[in-house]
């Protein structure tokens, strides 16, 4: 039987999942029926039979004797893709707002871990039989969605795009034209050859010195308080809320030609000036010391498979909340991130995604509790961009409109921003705790608020404006 060790991230994703934090990323994907297509309510076995044609899609997690602790991907012998894959049709009320409204429940629910660790969902207007104009989009058709749940340890953002992409029709048609066969994971070996020790001796010790270095590097980027910033940390509820939000891309290039830096760079801005704006907002006082972001990045070589397993880390960044000039807060904002790529993966909380691979299984099967605890310590607030492929998608025809990110939430947080670009559009998910974070809507609009200040105070010869005359106009 093809099995496949679970890397340690994996495992340390797999061992961090509570009742009230499961650990799955997900994604609303909003599509528009186009003429002579099914619709929402016909797209559901196409949905099923690409899902289940995915060899990734139909591996399980089990525990493995070797090495102790460790667990492994095992192809379900009962595999049953309508287990994984439903209709659920929406109640009365505005598409977007009543998509938005059920899969935020839908998040909060654990994936189900004797089964493959995944789940999809068709959400359709209510009484759509498929295709139909009432009620229509502007693109011609009624809406519907797809929600996609995959557990954290099946994969990362970009692997989770790779196993997604699997259902669009324009990979799963090249792939059918070609006639090629996924070909299934090769089996890993438990247990090393004779002359596999000494290697492996010397690897351990290599790792254990990394380990060491990394770990300094986490505990001097840990806080001694662990309280964080109220606003964005709290005791969990279970509960789960979404709101989205849209933002031009060819606005955030214009800002980024004049300030410089990357896109990436105005996007954690624009966070940073939301989540102001929003605690303004709600009469909240500006926290003292900045909150801290965790920016994921991914430490695979570009060009490279996805292949299987995380493989990430992340940058800690101080979000500049206290800065009143949008400017002087996007200046801040570059200056932190060009530090962390100067300085690398490796140093600061986020290298506790590395520090993981070099921990032993047995670690993160019984120090799970502890590290999901601490993670109050290390940062605030999740910021992560999610790579989506450049050309047009459709799913049986209709074509993507929307898609929106969502990452999972870390214990003691009640807030993540996940975002991705597609379509000339940046899509931003905004995953919070339901009873943290009643007013999402509120900060989801402050994100194009934010980033139309942005825009304001570059001068028509697409400069930024000096910091006195930007200080002035934001008065």
């Amino acid at each position: 039987m093809t099995t496949e060790l679970l890397a340690p991230l994996d495992l340390a994703f797999w061992h961090l999942e509570s009742a009230d934090h499961p650990m799955h990323l997900g994604a609303l994907a909003v599509f528009t029926a186009a003429p002579g297509t099914a619709g929402g309510a016909g797209v559901l076995e196409l949905l099923a039979a690409r899902a289940a044609a995915i060899p990734r899609l139909r591996m399980r997690v089990r525990d493995v004797w070797l090495p102790v602790g460790g667990a492994a991907w095992a192809v379900h012998k009962e595999f049953d893709v309508r287990r994984h894959v439903r209709r659920l049709p929406l109640s009365e009320g505005e598409f977007a707002t009543e998509a938005a409204r059920l899969a935020g429940e839908l998040m909060e629910r654990p994936l189900e871990r004797g089964i493959p660790p995944w789940e999809m969902y068709v959400l359709t207007a209510e009484g759509d039989g498929g295709g139909g104009v009432g009620g229509e989009a502007a693109g011609g058709g009624r809406p519907f969605a797809v929600l996609v749940k995959l557990h954290h340890a099946l994969a990362d953002g970009i692997r989770a795009v790779a196993i997604g992409a699997g259902i669009f029709d324009q990979i799963a048609d090249a792939r059918a034209a070609g006639g090629r066969r996924a070909r299934p994971v090769p089996p890993r070996s438990w247990l090393p050859g004779p002359w596999q020790v000494a290697g492996l001796a010397r690897g351990r010790i290599e790792e254990l010195g990394r380990a060491v270095g990394i770990g300094a590097s986490v505990v001097r980027a840990s806080r001694l308080d662990p309280r964080g910033t109220p606003a964005l940390t709290a005791g969990s509820s279970g509960t789960r809320r979404l709101a989205t939000a849209l933002l031009d891309l060819e606005d955030v290039q214009r800002i980024r030609r004049a300030a410089g830096g990357t896109a990436n760079d105005v996007l954690l801005a624009t966070v940073a000036g939301a989540l102001r704006r929003w605690m303004l907002e709600r009469g909240e006082p500006l926290p003292a010391a900045a909150p801290r972001a965790l920016v994921p990045v991914s430490r695979r070589r570009p060009g490279s498979p996805p292949g299987s397993g995380n493989r990430l880390s992340a940058y800690l960044l101080a979000l500049p909340l206290a800065e009143a000039d949008p400017r002087a807060r996007l200046a801040a904002v570059r200056r932190g991130m060009d530090r962390n790529k100067s300085d690398g993966p490796s140093r600061g909380a986020g290298a506790v995604a590395v520090l993981a691979d070099q921990l032993p299984p047995l670690a993160h099967r019984l120090g799970a509790p502890l590290a999901g605890s601490a993670a109050r310590m290390l940062f605030d607030i999740l910021v992560t961009s999610v790579p989506l492929p450049r050309s047009t998608l459709s799913l049986g025809g209709c074509p993507l409109r929307e898609v929106y990110p969502m990452a999972p939430l870390a214990r003691g947080q009640s807030l993540a921003v996940a975002l991705s670009t597609y379509g000339g559009r940046v899509h931003v998910g905004l995953v919070a705790d339901g009873k943290a974070v009643p007013d999402l809507d509120r900060l989801a609009r402050g994100m194009t608020d934010e980033l139309r200040e942005l825009l304001r105070v570059t001068g028509p010869s697409g400069r930024i404006r000096s910091t006195d005359s930007a200080r002035a106009a934001h008065r």
